[in-house]
């Protein structure tokens, strides 16, 4: 509902009385406000619940900010709005005005150093808004908050409600406050010097849009060291050279960048030069383009000047009337007065009176820089009419004059997401670039100083129902190409190959989350030297992602994959020195018992970090012992579909780790019933991703059991932890008893001392399931032994046996009968044959 109350104050409308009264205390509540970090995704994640509305034309803020506009405006201009808020617009701002997604975290740039950098907020941050610019307002806003500002916005008394209306919509769709408490929107005149002498005297930024006037007068109220960001006035115009010139289409798409806004824009063309000296060819042109203009203008409307507006035109047009008899000038305008082209013999770059007013004017190339470099404080768009020669060498020479925007002619009021504005990102202006020197010995393992602080804020899941493998892959069948650059497959582990899908920005994103955890994991690109022996091809993913981590990383690596020559591999692991391997454990033991004798004698190998399996504790030992490797960890906790999950720091044992929840947010949900487990109970881990385009993944239910590992972490972070206790996969159902598979790997540890791989096979049987457990007879020899061992440690064996159930059985195999995935090489831990 449209308010009265004409300020809005930390998403509470107030009077002019209470908005005065709190403007004393706009200091403190800035210390106060900007001691608390603003993490971009909230703002993300507010903007694209606004945008979904502003796209709705029957929602109630549609509705309601359309009341505010002309009619045959407020489709365009909430049109406009809703692009500029969508998640993938602000997140390629970010992504090229600050360089990622979360840049207000202390996060190291050079991984191999201990020193940290962020974009941190000014602090108070005053728009001076325009008058003629109904989005300029609300989304300058917006970009303050992706910086972390506290946003007082300034509006004309006489402006209409819908920037404040907006604003409040966003507050509201915040549910964590944070951007609430960093927006104050008021609406008042210039004249009201003493508001605008407390706002701006308490600044420690102000963007001001308008003229020189306005700029002037702000930055005379601006304490000293305030950084005042000046949005002024700009001219724009096009160039275009003779076979350009020539081309009635070129010519057409010339007068709709005339007509629309009526050269309101900044980025409007005011002045077309011609790659001429010959002032006859200027007013031929003239002539031709006037009847192009009159063609487009007679298919748009025209809306009247006003009183002002057209005593300027006036004036213009009956000056350069009276210069026609000196031979400078030649006027041609519509006889209603609705468009004129003003042709001139002199280059220098004039002011039009807008409102389809147009000069045309000799610039031959050789002077362009020149004749327009005086007047570089205020030219902003030149459109460039010519062959792609023309266009690079003509572009060359706009920009050294003070240009700061090249576009194709007919596209001037036209951008594109992360566009600079006016040479500049106006993020970068909003912010500070701030380091911490750290300790190397003490840091070496932190990757980001925030995680030091506190636990992070983190949106709430989406309301929605549970997304499962076969919901991914069928909305796959309907995402837009644009969404769809990096295509991967899962290993099949569990079941059929999964296809998944990224962009190259959501992948760059995951792969530095990624690396920032291997960091916490202990791993040293400035000391370190890794083999990259991961699995590689067949669209899998982990060679080609653990490849990126170490390159973001800037670390030595040896990029071998895992491969059946392990002779060949463990040369190579000796003669480049390597120190660190990458894999999965089924493979690494692989190699070292294939070529123990070589790599015990080496010695170097002091870190194992493995993914998608885990290494058994007797196995663990064996590496420990007999190869002298000092670390075995996790590279990471991740799955093809979502990314990397979670990492492990130097202090998490076991299957113990982080959530990466710079990329997710996660819920686990009761075994049977979809609602949250009392903390630290086992259950269902769901995933939200919040770093994802396109393809959206939102509460999918991954397939693994965990737990939340309540307490602080001793490595000193504050983001949460769950323990992996397996997946749904690890539990088979045989002869009606449910079995798992981690059960017989600790009963074969336990009872055998075992420390090879442990598969169960399951298959039909005449009368009743076969069980078969298949145990690698490097490390037993004893099947009658092992299958007494079993019988008498899970319970459930035994009993099945007794009520002949099912038949159980123990297979002593060589390692390379066990079956493992084609594209990973993962051991297959329960293979159901009765599928």
């Amino acid at each position: 509902m449209t308010t009265s109350v004409p300020h809005l104050w930390q998403g509470e409308f107030v009077d002019d009385a209470e908005a005065g009264r709190r403007l004393a205390e706009l200091p403190e509540l800035t210390g106060r406000v900007v001691a608390r970090p603003l993490p971009t995704d909230v703002v993300i994640g507010a903007c694209a619940t606004v945008s979904a509305e502003l796209t709705d034309p029957a929602s109630a803020l549609h509705l309601r900010l359309a009341a505010h506009l002309p009619a045959d405006e407020a489709g365009a201009v909430l049109a406009d709005l809703a692009a500029a808020l969508t998640r993938q617009a602000l997140e390629r701002k970010l992504r090229r005005e600050l360089g990622g997604l979360r840049p207000e975290r202390l996060t190291r740039p050079d991984a191999r150093r201990t020193v940290y950098e962020a974009w941190a907020p000014v602090g108070l941050l005053v728009h001076i808004a325009p008058g003629n610019a109904a989005t300029v307002a609300p989304l300058s806003v917006v970009e303050g908050l992706l910086a972390g500002n506290l946003n007082v916005l300034k509006t004309s008394g006489s402006d209409t409600p819908l920037a404040v209306e907006l604003l409040a919509a966003l507050c509201a769709a915040d549910p964590t406050g944070l951007i609430g408490e960093r927006v104050v929107a008021l609406r008042f005149p210039s004249s009201r010097r003493e508001w605008l002498r407390a706002l701006c005297g308490q600044a420690d930024a102000i963007a001001v849009w308008g003229g020189e006037d306005a700029v002037r007068s702000v930055s005379e109220l601006a304490p000293p060291g305030c950084r005042v960001v000046e949005w002024g006035h700009r001219i724009s115009f096009a160039y275009l050279t003779r076979d350009a010139a020539a081309d009635v289409t070129t010519l057409d798409a010339l007068a709709e960048d005339v007509c629309r806004f009526e050269q309101q824009a900044c980025s409007s063309p005011q002045v077309v030069y011609l790659d001429t000296e010959d002032g006859a060819e200027v007013f031929a042109f003239a002539g031709t383009f006037a009847e192009r203009l009159a063609k487009v203008s007679d298919a748009r409307r025209a809306p009247l000047p006003g009183t002002a507006e057209q005593a300027e035109i006036t004036t213009v047009e009956q000056l350069a009337r009276l210069e026609q008899h000196l031979g400078l000038t030649r006027v041609i305008s519509a006889g209603d007065g609705t468009w004129r082209v003003l042709a001139d013999t002199r280059p220098a770059l004039t002011a039009s009176p807008l409102h389809r007013s147009v000069w045309v004017k000799p610039l031959p190339r050789r002077a362009v820089t020149a004749t327009l470099r005086p007047m570089r404080r205020y030219l902003q768009t030149a459109a460039i009419g010519g062959g792609p020669a023309d266009v690079a060498e003509l572009s060359r020479a706009v920009l050294a004059a003070g240009v700061t925007r090249v576009t194709p002619v007919g596209s001037m009021l036209e951008g594109y997401e992360g566009e600079p504005h006016d040479g500049v990102y106006a993020l970068q202006r909003y912010s500070r670039r701030v380091s911490v020197r750290a300790g190397e010995a003490a840091f070496r393992t932190v990757p980001c100083l925030d995680d030091l602080v506190a636990p992070p804020v983190l949106p709430p899941p989406p309301a929605r129902p549970l997304l499962g493998k076969e919901d991914v892959q069928r909305a796959l069948a309907s995402l837009p190409d644009a969404y769809a650059h990096l295509y991967f497959r899962s290993g099949g582990s569990t079941g059929a190959p999964a296809l998944s899908v990224f962009t190259c920005d959501d992948y760059d994103n995951q792969m530095g989350a990624a690396a920032d955890g291997l960091l916490a994991a202990g791993f040293d690109p400035a000391r370190d030297r890794a083999a990259n022996l991961f699995y590689c091809g067949g669209m899998y993913g982990s060679f080609i992602s653990f490849f990126s981590i170490l390159e973001r990383l800037n670390a030595t690596q040896v990029p071998m994959a895992a491969g059946p020559d392990h002779a060949q591999i463990a040369d190579a692991l000796v003669r480049h020195r390597v120190d660190t391997v990458f894999g999965m454990p089924s493979y690494l033991w692989q190699l070292f018992h294939a070529e123990a004798d070589r790599l015990r004698a080496y010695g170097g190998i002091r870190a194992v970090f493995y993914g998608g399996e885990h290494f058994t504790a007797e196995q663990r030992r064996v590496l420990t012992d007999e190869f002298g490797v000092q670390v075995i960890r996790s590279a990471a906790y991740g799955s093809t579909d979502l990314g990397p999950l979670g990492y492990q720091c130097t202090a998490s044992g076991g299957a113990v780790h982080h959530v990466l929840t710079d990329l997710h947010t996660l819920e686990i949900l009761d075994p049977h019933e979809d609602v949250p487990v009392t903390p630290g109970e086992p259950g269902r881990l769901v995933f939200t991703s919040r770093a994802r385009t396109g393809q959206r993944l939102e509460r999918y239910e991954i397939g693994d059991l965990g737990r939340a590992v309540a307490g602080p972490c001793p490595c000193g972070s504050h983001t949460p932890r769950l323990e992996l206790l397996g997946r749904y996969g690890d539990v088979v159902r045989v002869g009606t008893y449910f079995f798992n598979y981690r059960r017989f790997v600790q009963t074969a540890q336990e009872r055998l001392g075992y420390r090879g791989e442990v598969q169960l096979l399951v298959a039909p049987g005449s009368g009743r399931e076969r069980l078969t457990v298949r145990l690698d007879e490097a490390y037993a020899s004893d099947a009658d032994a092992a299958r007494a061992a079993f019988v008498t440690g899970v319970a459930e064996v035994a009993s099945a046996e007794a009520e002949e159930l099912l038949a159980f059985a123990v297979e002593v195999v060589p390692g390379s009968a066990f079956e493992r995935t084609a594209t990973s090489g993962k051991l297959r831990a329960v293979v159901d044959l009765r599928r």
